[in-house]
């Protein structure tokens, strides 16, 4: 069994995104007895008295549109235990791995990558919070998980 923790700034637009983006297309093969898939924040800006905030609303509306549910997620902080407990943390951008690092302190095993560096594009997943083309990230998303599902399937 494979676990994958996604992570993004805030846990409430990219990585809760790719975290049901994932799950649905190992629903679809089949496979969700192959993974974990969860998704946290490295920051604490979306959690307020140890409790998180839900899936920004224009965020879970694109996941609607696609006919994938996120409901009941709510944002949670990567913490530095975390890294035992995971084998992957694909992040959305370069800060994100600055700040992972940050948290981890080391990544001695070469658990953290990028989403988008699984695909031929390479870069960031632009962080709709700014754009508002929630559109556009789905898009981003979609083709890094689609991308990460089938290097998973090459490798075993």
């Amino acid at each position: 069994m494979l676990r994958i923790m996604f992570v993004c700034h805030g846990n409430i637009c990219r990585s809760p995104m790719a975290e049901f983006i994932f799950k649905d297309l190992i629903k679809k093969q089949g496979r969700e007895q192959d993974f974990v898939v969860c998704s946290s924040a490295t920051s604490t800006e979306e959690i307020w008295g140890n409790i998180g905030n839900p899936v920004y609303p224009p965020a879970k509306e694109e996941l609607k549109k696609h006919g994938i549910s996120c409901e009941g997620k709510r944002a949670v902080q990567l913490k530095k235990s975390d890294y035992d407990k995971y084998d992957l943390f694909i992040a959305m951008d370069s800060m994100n791995i600055r700040n992972i690092n940050r948290i981890f302190g080391k990544d001695p095993e070469r658990k953290v990558h990028k989403l988008m560096d699984y695909t031929d594009r390479k870069g960031d997943v632009a962080d709709p919070w700014y754009s508002g083309r929630f559109d556009v990230a789905y898009r981003d998303i979609c083709e890094g998980c689609i991308s990460l599902l089938e290097r998973m399937t090459v490798n075993e």
